[in-house]
């Protein structure tokens, strides 16, 4: 902890009641990942592996980082362990787009690159085959640019397109003579250089979430994560959320997705290896084709990274098990001034507004066989990873496995009052579009409608305290 953020806590432990501060103390909730949390508050807040690591299991995770930080390049290259970028992709490293472990952010204009924004490409499924077929990859594929759009490539291929935004502001009144403005995006693919995209094509922009805390995600027993759902909302309380089941690349069958926008990854092994293979470019035993489609015959020809002792993939199980390590123990900053009466004020507005109906508090991990630093915590990551309908305001019009064109994973909430030190801007929900948690509230529609217009009804005091509170997280 630096000495400014540190004096500011001391400062607002001694003024807060002593009661109080043992009260966060007993339920831990200063520390939202448990023995995992780490103390840390600048930039380099969500790079630091779990605090209950041990020394020896710290090399691993060193190990796992420099295959995340360090560019991969086109094969055939020299260093045969990271060759096998493109021919198609998004960025050539892990960091490229989660910047220091953190969250990407939405091109602002013409200048700014979409590197750390990507867009999911499907058409809707048309024959019992492509309906049957989506059981399996959830979406089916743009037949000319596959399932995303790739807008790097390497010298002897022409990447796909430009990805292009423009915004318009609306102004929201509320209460108390307050008043915000909503940034609305139109997100347009230029320069396609395969030609025209389908007539009935979807488009998902999705920035790059936060790394923190997916291992204790991912500890979550399934049973507590299914005693959340409520799809047919039994208790009539508006709120109806539901789980994904999505395919287990390695397992051969539906399990329940956890990870992305839309909970469509069941695991982080996958989860990694997806994203090596949609935006590197590289495949793995799991993933073993390039995005190359029949249309595009440079990149069918294009040289890849292939190695046979590396079971025949440009990345090994090796090293996507040393990324799988590093992405499981990226750790959970503690929380900022919890006994902060404001903050203190702001934890009861979210509870009484109905927020927590979906950001779930609290869950308490397992025991986890050659995990001792997930096993057995009690965590705050503020999800019951569920899916929800957020309405048309926010709607990407695409399913995904069992996920509608309006349903979106609750995210995490740890660590979102550090996105502005670790990631420079701070750009909230799917499209990064919120500039502030203000604004990603309300933005909420669907389900959350009635807890947006309790927010909006609010005082501006305690309006304040809710995003105060949520930023302590």
């Amino acid at each position: 902890m630096n000495v400014r953020s540190g004096m500011a806590s001391l400062l607002l432990f001694t003024t807060a009641s002593v009661s109080q501060a043992l009260e966060y103390a007993s339920q831990g909730l200063a520390a939202p990942g448990g023995a995992t949390s780490v103390h840390q508050f600048d930039e380099n807040a969500f790079s630091l592996p779990s605090a209950n690591m041990s020394v020896m299991r710290k090399l691993d995770f060193s190990v796992g980082n420099s295959f995340f930080r360090n560019p991969w390049v086109a094969a055939p290259a020299s260093t045969g362990a990271r060759d096998g970028l493109g021919p198609l992709f998004n960025t050539n490293t892990c960091q490229g787009c989660h910047v220091k472990d953190g969250r990407g952010h939405a091109p602002t204009g013409p200048e700014d690159n979409a590197v750390s924004l990507l867009i999911r490409l499907s058409v809707p499924p048309k024959t019992e085959q492509e309906h049957a077929l989506i059981k399996q990859s959830g979406v089916i594929e743009e037949p000319v640019y596959g399932g995303q759009l790739q807008d790097f490539a390497i010298p002897s291929v022409a990447a796909e397109g430009r990805i292009s935004v423009t915004w318009t502001e609306t102004p929201v009144a509320l209460a108390g003579g307050e008043s915000a403005s909503l940034r609305t995006p139109v997100f347009t693919i230029e320069d396609l250089q395969y030609g025209p995209l389908a007539e009935d094509v979807m488009l998902s922009p999705r920035v790059a979430p936060p790394m923190i805390g997916l291992g204790l995600l991912e500890a979550i027993k399934a049973s507590d994560i299914l005693a959340h759902e409520d799809v047919q909302d039994a208790n009539q309380d508006g709120i109806s959320g539901k789980a994904n089941y999505v395919w287990d690349q390695q397992a051969g069958r539906l399990t329940l997705g956890r990870f992305g926008w839309k909970a469509g990854q069941p695991s982080l092994m996958q989860q990694n290896a997806g994203a090596f293979n949609g935006d590197l470019g590289i495949t793995s035993a799991l993933f073993t084709k390039d995005h190359c489609t029949s249309a595009q015959q440079d990149c069918l020809k294009a040289p890849n990274g292939n190695d046979k002792g590396d079971e025949g993939a440009e990345v090994s199980d090796k090293i996507l098990r040393f990324v799988e390590f590093y992405s499981q123990n990226l750790a959970v900053p503690v929380r900022r001034q919890p006994a902060s009466p404001e903050v203190v004020t702001g934890e009861k507005v979210f509870h009484a507004s109905g927020c927590a109906s979906c950001h779930q508090p609290n869950f308490v991990t397992p025991e986890i066989a050659l995990q001792p630093e997930q096993s057995n915590q009690s965590i705050w990551p503020y999800t019951d990873l569920l899916l929800h309908d957020m309405g048309p305001a926010l709607a990407d019009n695409r399913p995904e496995f069992l996920a509608d064109g309006q349903e979106w994973r609750t995210p995490p909430l740890w660590g979102i009052g550090l996105t502005k030190e670790v990631s420079g801007v701070v750009n909230l929900l799917h499209d990064g579009r919120a500039r502030n948690v203000l604004e990603a509230i309300l933005w909420h529609g669907g389900e959350a409608e009635a807890t947006k217009q309790r927010i909006i009804a609010l005082s501006k005091e305690d309006r304040a305290a809710l995003v105060a509170f949520v930023e302590s997280l």
